[in-house]
């Protein structure tokens, strides 16, 4: 009997290990990361199934709960601001029940660190992001070219109607984050305007990924913040959207600096739909 229950307990655990593995895995080596409900609308009091992908131009792995990669999550629900706590292994990694209201869900990581297996990697990574600054920065410090290493954060956000979606987003406190001004389910716009914060302040002039997506066929563009940390993109009933902008700095939180990482950058992400 012991021995039933010991077994039972491990093939418990391992599509629990299995999926922990390839969380690790993955987010050491993918780009964006974003928050994907798998429904963007949903009748109040529903429950959403909410995904927490890693990848490139809006596809990537499902990745499933775990704690030592999560600092904080939360949901503003009408105005109202809880802390959501998964259990270790969930997948999707995370369900929210819906009002008659704007839910905006916010996902904050904790440092991760990669190495560079190549400077032509760096290279391409900084100016796909188009940090023209870091060649010099990189040289005035002295530092290497091989075994480059970096220390990053993610800060997502996704945006679900509950109902007829009233509401807005608001600053959460993250580090970086986008901040919705429009309303995509009940504004009827054409356009979509976000402002773009870095520690609490708007941050101008700064590059702005945005992919579109439907049926599986994803679109990308680029975009840059005007004077007032503003960005405005063009959107179409019946797409997803995902939006998605990098700062870069030397280390700055005790937590790269800890790690002695050479590099820290932080990750802003926004996802939202537009109704048919």
């Amino acid at each position: 009997m012991p021995a039933n229950r010991s077994f039972g307990r491990m093939t418990r655990l391992i599509p629990i290990t299995i999926s922990l593995l390839l969380t690790l895995t993955t987010m050491s080596r993918a780009h964006e990361f974003w928050l994907e409900p798998q429904n963007y609308q949903a009748d109040p009091g529903a429950r959403v199934d909410v995904d927490i992908r890693n990848g490139q131009d809006f596809k990537g792995l499902t990745l499933s709960w775990f704690d030592p990669r999560i600092q904080k999550t939360t949901v503003l629900n009408g105005g109202r601001e809880s802390e959501y706590n998964g259990l270790p292994g969930d997948l999707p990694a995370i369900s929210v029940d819906v009002g008659d209201e704007l839910i905006v869900l916010s996902y904050a990581s904790t440092l991760s660190e990669l190495t560079y297996d190549s400077w032509d990697k760096v290279k391409s990574f900084v100016q796909h992001k188009d940090i023209a600054w870091f060649f010099d920065a990189h040289s005035a410090r002295g530092l290497p070219e091989d075994g480059v290493t970096e220390g990053y954060w993610r800060f997502s956000k996704t945006l679900i109607a509950g109902g007829e979606g009233a509401g807005s987003d608001a600053d959460t406190g993250m580090e970086t984050e986008f901040v919705a001004l429009t309303n995509p389910y009940t504004d009827n716009a054409k356009r979509f305007t976000a402002r773009l914060l870095y520690r609490g302040a708007p941050r101008p002039d700064a590059q702005v990924e945005l992919w579109e997506k439907r049926d599986g066929e994803v679109t990308r563009t680029i975009h840059r913040t005007d004077t007032q940390g503003l960005v405005t993109v063009p959107v179409r009933p019946g797409y997803s959207y995902m939006l998605d902008a990098v700062v870069l700095r030397e280390p700055a939180s005790d937590a790269a600096k800890e790690a002695g990482v050479m590099w820290e950058s932080l990750w802003a992400n926004l996802t939202f739909a537009v109704p048919d």
